[in-house]
């Protein structure tokens, strides 16, 4: 099996379509959380390679073809930027602050718990680009000398758990602007919180993509200056 991978340019192509495939039709009969489908196709894949004995490298080999996607990827993040344009023109102030404090909160905290648990510099910067969706996480996460393999799964584990919790934590805090909700969500959980900001209202989930993309292009800008502070 290890060699059918080695000499194919689509076999890992096709298992990790598969298997994301497989989490979307999960997570659209289910409608829960956990199975985000980029967190259940990193599991089969995962289960995939042990059972049949698979190195990384072989099924890296004929699956890095999708990694030049990401880059059309990132510039399409353009698109939702575009479409709300009126509701950022109306609310830019209160949204770059809003989404300003998120992104100094989140690299903030990084580096205070780098600091506590004593963490090397490359696992620091793993861990900085957490709440940025996984296409402009990726970039920051190699430029700045980070594991990129590791990078992703903080960002989709980041996404999870905010996909889990926004709502609670809104009713905790009495949030009930929608503005709010969607900015918190998109600046906090990229694009999986942006799938329940979604279901929360249309507001909320425009909101929520715009964050993704004023968020991300700021911490393009501080991740290499928090990289400097440790």
């Amino acid at each position: 099996m290890d060699n059918l991978i080695q000499n194919s340019a689509t076999v890992g192509v096709v298992i990790s379509l598969l298997a994301y495939g497989f989490g979307s039709f999960l997570q659209r009969k289910t409608h829960f959380s956990l199975c985000n489908p980029l967190l259940i196709s990193i599991l089969l894949v995962i289960a995939f390679l042990g059972i049949f004995r698979i190195s990384y490298d072989s099924y890296n080999l004929s699956g890095q073809y999708l990694s030049y996607l990401l880059t059309p990827a990132t510039v399409a993040l353009a698109i939702p930027l575009y479409r709300q344009m009126d509701l950022l023109k109306h609310n830019l102030v209160a949204i770059l602050i809003a989404v300003l404090a998120g992104v100094l909160s989140s690299l903030g905290s990084i580096l205070v718990l780098s600091i506590l648990f004593h963490l090397s510099h490359s696992e620091y910067v793993t861990l900085l680009p957490k709440s940025i969706t996984t296409a402009i996480g990726m970039g920051i996460s190699e430029e700045l000398g980070g594991n990129v393999n590791i990078s992703v799964a903080v960002i989709i584990v980041t996404g999870v758990v905010g996909n889990i919790i926004i709502e609670p934590v809104c009713r905790l805090f009495r949030i009930k602007n929608p503005i709010s909700r969607g900015l918190a969500a998109g600046t906090a959980s990229h694009a999986i919180g942006t799938a329940k900001a979604m279901e929360m209202g249309e507001v909320e989930g425009s909101m929520s993509s715009l964050a993704i993309v004023v968020s991300g292009l700021m911490t393009v800008i501080l991740a290499s200056v928090f990289a400097g502070l440790y």
